[in-house]
């Protein structure tokens, strides 16, 4: 007797053996990045070089805030990553998916769980006391656990890409933000000397009618102007106290409007740092993160799989016994326990699991799909930016010039009026002019910045894939 429950115990824990073994073999990859390509951009040849402009083959830096060189937006920035809000939620996911796969590779081990029980009765044989050990583990042959865990992990570096790709987007939100505060900030200044020099304008036509060299038309129509500039300024006003607030929104501060914007604008001294376009898919978060889903898609469709297969699993308990009952002994001195297999295979259930792994393949072409749209969108976002970064650089060149020489119209239009040469309608018509190019110039050079933080965007921000995986590792515990 004693033999035979020895081979029985040798014969299971064979078995045992025998199906961890099998259930160690590797699981399918997802595609890789070459393959994905082929699959989802069929139809898009890349380039070899950008067709709407070049620059150098380098990255763009990590810090790339710092090539403005503006120590107040730095601040802000730094200001923003720590306490903007929707960020700080966007950490909360990140760390949430971690949970999650943590949660998906629990059921790799067995499971063990204690249960025990006291009680004492009123008389004698009546108090009954146990505890019992339980361990249950399911054998992973088919890769069903190890599938769903590989699918939480690829969500996992998805979310990490996502917040990457997050703090991206704030710092150039900020940096966009900024750049249009100041530009408003020199509108409101350029308005502001427009009206002053319209109010003195406005007193020497007073003064001119005075003494019969000008009448009440020029009047009437320097008025009408000197209030078309209050007007414009007021609107101005309006406009940079909303910008200013909205910053300090981003930054995680009170609304108040109070928030201290710079005196100039910066100015780009940084090539740009275009590289090529077969490296952009290498460089942006956000495509690595749809990356990442078309790989936990593909693992979700294995897990489907693997659930209309048959399962196995392992049992064993070891309790202890104390009972009056059954025994006048008080003490544990009555063991129990065992060991077993268990089978679970699904017979019928009206199509529920082809259906669920019918989905995930779905579900797998669909992020497939979402990837090819996400990349086509990069290209065009750096083809945008590149072609707009030229674009604007010749304007403002052009716009510098056309300024100065309505500065000198004016100037040669004010003084023949004052001495006659000229009526005072020629003069406002000037001055016009010039109040356009400069607004216009202003736009030009805030454009030109926030395009620059549009390409510095697209581009991917410094950001590497390296650093989301090396994060991803720490976070998960992955060797």
């Amino acid at each position: 007797m004693k033999r035979s429950r020895r081979a029985g115990w040798t014969e299971l824990v064979a078995t045992a053996l025998l199906i961890a073994l099998i259930s160690g073999c590797s699981l399918k990859r997802p595609p890789g990045l070459e393959e994905l390509k082929r699959k989802a951009l069929p139809h898009a040849a890349i380039p070899m070089h950008w067709t709407a402009g070049s620059g150098t083959e380098e990255a763009v830096p990590a810090d790339w805030v710092a090539t403005f060189g503006d120590d107040l937006l730095n601040r802000l920035v730094e200001e923003a990553l720590t306490y903007n809000a929707d960020l700080r939620a966007g950490a909360a996911r990140v760390e949430q998916a971690a949970g999650y796969v943590k949660v998906a590779g629990g059921e790799l081990y067995p499971a063990v769980s204690v249960i025990g029980k006291g009680s004492r009765g009123v008389g004698e044989g009546t108090g009954i006391n146990f505890i019992t050990a339980l361990a249950s583990w399911e054998i992973d042959v088919w890769g069903r656990v190890r599938a769903g865990r590989a699918a939480a992990e690829e969500q996992f570096a998805s979310e990490e890409a996502d917040y990457a790709s997050a703090r991206q987007s704030i710092a150039a939100l900020v940096a966009r933000s900024w750049f249009l505060a100041v530009e408003g900030l020199l509108q409101e200044r350029t308005a502001r000397q427009m009206l002053e020099s319209s109010e003195r304008l406005l007193e020497l036509t007073k003064s001119k009618r005075a003494v019969g060299t000008s009448g009440d038309q020029d009047v009437a129509l320097a008025r009408a102007e000197t209030g078309s500039l209050r007007d414009s300024l007021l609107k101005i006003e309006q406009a940079n106290a909303q910008s200013r607030r909205a910053l300090e929104v981003l930054v995680g501060r009170y609304p108040s409007g109070e928030i201290e914007v710079a005196e100039a604008l910066a100015r780009i001294t940084a090539p740009v740092p275009a590289g090529l376009p077969s490296e952009l898919l290498e460089r942006r978060p956000d495509i690595f993160a749809a990356e990442r889903r078309v790989s936990s898609a593909f693992f979700q469709v294995q897990q489907a799989k693997a659930a209309m297969l048959p399962q196995f699993s392992l049992t064993a308990s070891l309790g202890l016994i104390s009972s009056d009952v059954f025994s006048k002994r008080s003490d544990f001195s009555n063991p129990t326990g065992g060991v077993g297999g268990g089978l679970l295979a699904p017979i019928f259930r009206g199509g529920e699991l082809r259906a669920q792994a019918q989905i995930r393949n779905a579900e797998q072409r669909a992020a497939i799909m979402q990837y090819a749209a996400m990349v086509l969108r990069a290209f065009e976002e750096v083809e945008n930016a590149l072609n707009a970064e030229r674009t604007l650089r010749e304007r403002e060149e052009v716009l510098a010039q056309v300024a100065k020489d309505y500065e000198r119209v004016v100037e040669i239009a004010e003084t023949q009026y004052e001495v006659g040469k000229t009526d005072l309608l020629s003069v406002l018509q000037q001055r016009l002019r010039l109040y356009s190019a400069r607004s216009t110039f202003l736009s030009v050079q805030g454009g030109r910045l926030v395009q620059r933080v549009n390409l510095y965007l697209a581009l991917g921000g410094g950001w590497t894939r390296e650093e989301t995986q090396r994060a991803s590792s720490r976070e998960v515990g992955a060797p």
